[in-house]
């Protein structure tokens, strides 16, 4: 039988959930996932996700593979799976890739979002960060441009973590105010682990006057996490955009 790999595109709010990579002992995305597509697919089955999510982190939009002998129908597929997943997991989508694509490998950007409310609401308790006072958006904003001509970001990483590098290229990093809400985006070719979180928390001090753009730089330069400011509660993240080559699909 010929093997067909799938991509499925997915959401989820991760509140409950040790982040989306698969754990002995917590919950796990990833073993939701897999145990809904097992049911589906009526064998054991195994997803390899396009990167990992922190602890009580959300996807707006994330992708894994899979392999298969069956001829699945989209449709079909995921009205299905979506019957056998807990309500805070979604599939929006399966798709036909070449048997090469890979999920992690050949995503070339990805965005995150971060939500920050500056009011006390109860419908944004586990879905943004609750700041009382209002930050300077220029000054954050004239510290996000620092990013782009940045390549090493050692000083946003978690430490003892198991990596070859900490470059990465960052394209666009920048806030803008909705209403009560401040929202931060940034897209990169990769990002280490806790790092968005930590840019949060650094910025909001440049933009509560407690850092100027020479001491953010200064952080950004000493590849020491300690230089760095706290991180950001997890629950106003969300990975919300991964763009592959189109080639890639069938």
């Amino acid at each position: 039988m010929e093997i067909q790999r799938y991509f499925i595109e997915f959401a989820y709010r991760g509140t409950h959930y040790h982040g989306w990579q698969f754990q002995k002992n917590a919950h796990s995305v990833q073993a939701e996932m897999e145990k809904a597509l097992s049911v589906i697919l009526k064998q054991p089955s195994f997803l390899t996700g396009s990167g990992r999510t922190d602890t009580g982190v959300h996807a707006s939009q994330q992708y894994a593979h899979f392999d298969t002998a069956l001829n699945l129908e989209e449709a079909d597929f995921v009205k299905r799976i979506n019957g056998v997943l807990p309500k805070d997991i979604a599939v929006y989508a399966l798709l036909k890739v070449k048997n090469d694509a890979h999920a992690r490998f050949n995503a070339r950007w990805r965005s995150y979002l971060y939500r920050i409310t500056l009011r006390k609401d109860p419908f944004e308790e586990e879905s943004a960060w609750l700041v009382y006072h209002l930050p300077s958006m220029e000054k954050m904003n004239e510290a996000a441009k620092l990013l782009l001509n940045h390549k090493d970001f050692q000083c946003f990483s978690k430490v003892h973590t198991d990596v070859n590098h900490f470059n990465c290229e960052i394209k666009e990093a920048y806030w803008e105010q909705k209403d009560h809400q401040l929202l931060f985006h940034i897209t990169a070719n990769r990002f280490l682990r806790g790092m968005v979180r930590t840019i949060v928390g650094t910025l909001v001090q440049v933009g509560l006057g407690r850092l100027d753009c020479d001491q953010f730089q200064e952080i950004l330069d000493s590849k020491s996490r300690s230089q760095a400011k706290s991180a950001s509660p997890a629950h106003g993240l969300y990975l919300c955009k991964i763009v592959y080559p189109q080639e890639i699909f069938i």
